[in-house]
């Protein structure tokens, strides 16, 4: 038997198994549609979720509810790490901040400092400095509760608040995460409530010199002359006015925020989309005098609640909720995989879609006042912030779903390509939520310890975008894509990379950019693609799969390099689909990893955290990545198989 011959058999067989991993994910995904036609699944950060939601209930003076206690403390017990503190991600080190909220909300579920797990964390924290070296949402934590003096939280005048969006420094420079923090923040510091507990249930121990005598100084640069030490010495200047400042301003600046803060409650009572702003902002509001039974207040409490992922024998409590992205990627992986568009899951994935687009104005419309509304949000409720990632993924969702009103279908294309497109960055990229937000010396405030206060046009959205154009009918020569193919070729790494802003961490980016370039259109035999191409190559796993550390952010020894996950598998597979025409080796043996890392479910698992919030600081994981994304790679694979590697 010829060559021809003996590789049929092994070509059927590796079809078969193709087929059969596609079918078994798809159903399976299917089957996890909810009735309304939206998929969710939990989305999971680190401790400091349900650390802050005890502390939360307890400023709030929400009644106690030992069940949802005792779930919630499960949770923190069983991710504690062996040094006794709790860490960012899986496999990272220790974190002072996440431990000493951690360590604090136990206290306040009844644990006591003689039990094992907390003599364990008071170890680490001590080790690290104490309470007096903790971040900046801590210190505001532990400030409102009694546990630190608010002179231990950076300034940050409520009257900044007023100063308009000309000049450079305002509200609206940043990011729309940061904004919405720091208005809460800073009407929480200006009202410097303090709500007294037991002293039993306080952390004094934590501290190494008695909170009096104890000097809560902010991180300082290396560097003498640098900009973080010109801005803490700025923080130093605005103590002083603290001290002097205008009662009459003062309190025009606390109206003004109010009532930005009441405007921008949602409609199901959250701030934002986004845990800090859900449980901040009420906090603010009760230390100006709201009641739980204002409306307000009321509708603030029920909506913090959205947040609790029940788990049966524990509680996770999300930093958000993820309908609109879980939806829209898993009909994409559905419509990959080759589900035909009028299927009635697609069919009930694009009714949700449409009736969930947003016609407001939000704070996006600052910049561009003159671009009619029409994004997505990520949540359920969040009309103010819509970002470009979830409305560039739905687009082309809606460009192949059926749906029965056809007018309406074409109008949410037309109206949602139009914001997208129109939030182009003047440099060509595209951003989450705002355009040219780019003051990145905020950065290096005082009270940016996470280092987050801008959003910054990046990679993966701006693949993103491409995709979403080249889904929608418009080309490489479209002036919008000509600027982002620029920008794209301007951003990327000498090794031929990209970095990724919200996913982990350079294999995400790659795969991203690819994505989009491939299909808008442009030309992938140019020596920078193919760079892309050899790079995401030269980062496979020995067994086939791909996987990247988190820790890849902050130091280059882990760029795409880590266990191989099913989610960064697929996302090179992906990639690697996009850069090339054929069917490489690499392909196959990323698809033979995924097959065996399948359940009976039909789903893949990870255990990694692959979603990134704010890098370095804050990572998640998407329960639902290790389903879609693997789906999506075999389809895109088959299709591949099916057009004989031409496409």
């Amino acid at each position: 038997m010829n060559g021809h011959g003996a590789a049929a058999p092994a070509r059927d067989e590796f079809s078969a198994r193709l087929d059969f991993a596609i079918a078994q994910a798809r159903d399976s995904l299917i089957r996890q549609q909810r009735p309304e036609g939206y998929w969710q699944a939990a989305l999971e950060a680190n401790a400091e979720m349900n650390a802050e939601y005890i502390i939360f209930n307890r400023f709030m003076e929400v009644e106690r509810d030992p069940e949802l206690e005792t779930k919630l403390k499960r949770l923190l017990l069983d991710t504690q790490q062996a040094d006794g503190g709790w860490s960012l991600f899986p496999g990272a080190e220790s974190h002072l901040s996440t431990t000493i909220e951690t360590y604090f909300a136990l206290k306040l579920t009844g644990m006591r400092p003689n039990n094992e797990a907390m003599i364990q964390a008071r170890r680490f924290v001590l080790s690290q400095g104490g309470i007096a070296n903790a971040g900046t949402l801590a210190r505001f934590y532990l400030a409102a509760m009694n546990q630190a003096p608010w002179s231990a939280t950076p300034a940050l005048p409520i009257e900044i608040t007023l100063l308009p969006s000309w000049f450079p420094v305002n509200m609206y420079e940043l990011s729309s995460w940061a904004r919405g923090t720091l208005f809460a923040l800073m009407t929480l510091q200006a009202a410097r409530p303090v709500r007294v507990v037991d002293w039993r249930e306080g952390v004094l121990e934590l501290y190494i010199q008695p909170p009096h005598f104890t000097k809560f100084r902010m991180p300082r640069s290396a560097r003498l002359f640098s900009l973080r030490n010109a801005l803490l010495a700025a923080d130093k200047a605005l103590r002083g006015y603290e001290r002097i400042h205008s009662r009459r301003l003062r309190a025009r600046a606390i109206r003004y925020a109010e009532n930005w803060l009441l405007e921008h409650q949602d409609a199901n009572g959250s701030w934002g989309g986004i845990q800090p702003c859900y449980l901040l902002t009420p906090m603010a509001l009760k230390g100006l005098g709201y009641r739980n039974d204002h409306p307000v207040i009321a509708k603030a409490l029920e909506a913090a609640r959205e947040l609790i992922w029940d788990m049966g024998d524990r509680i996770l409590y999300q930093p958000c909720v993820s309908p609109n992205w879980d939806t829209a990627l898993a009909a994409k992986a559905l419509l990959d995989s080759g589900t035909p568009g009028d299927h009635p899951a697609l069919r009930a994935a694009a009714r949700w879609l449409i009736e969930h687009q947003i016609f407001k104005r939000g704070d996006w419309s600052v910049k561009r006042p003159d671009l009619e509304p029409g994004g997505w949000a990520f949540e359920f409720y969040n009309d103010w912030y819509p970002d470009v990632d979830d409305s560039a993924v739905i687009l082309m969702v809606l460009a192949e779903a059926a749906h029965d009103d056809a007018a309406a279908r074409e109008r949410a294309i037309r109206l949602g390509a139009n914001w997208v497109m129109g939030m182009q960055w003047r440099n060509g990229g595209f951003a989450a939520f705002d355009a040219d937000n780019d003051s990145r010396w905020l950065n290096h405030a005082p009270f940016a310890d996470v280092e987050a206060s801008t959003d910054p046009a990046c990679a993966d959205l701006t693949g993103r975008v491409l995709e979403m154009m080249g889904a929608v009918g418009y080309r490489a020569d479209h002036p919008v894509a000509q600027r982002a193919i620029a920008w794209l070729k301007r951003d990327q790494k000498a090794d031929g990379s990209w970095w990724g802003r919200w996913g982990v961490s350079y294999i995400y980016g790659t795969f991203s950019a690819l994505s989009g370039l491939r299909a808008i259109g442009a030309d992938m035999s140019e020596a920078w693609i193919k760079r892309a191409a050899e790079w995401l190559k030269s980062v496979q796993n020995a067994d086939g799969g791909w996987g990247e550390s988190c820790k890849a952010d902050r130091d280059p020894s882990y760029k795409g390099k880590g266990a191989s996950t099913p989610s960064q598998t697929a996302w090179g597979m992906i990639g690697l689909l996009a850069a090339e025409d054929g069917l490489s080796d690499n392909l196959m043996r990323a698809a033979l990893w995924l097959f065996d890392q399948q359940n009976g479910e039909g789903r893949w698992e990870d255990l990694e955290f692959t979603g990134t919030g704010f890098p370095n600081h804050f990572y998640l994981r998407y329960h639902m990545y290790a389903h879609y994304f693997p789906l999506m790679a075999l389809g895109r694979l088959r299709r591949r198989m099916a057009d004989g590697g031409a496409r």
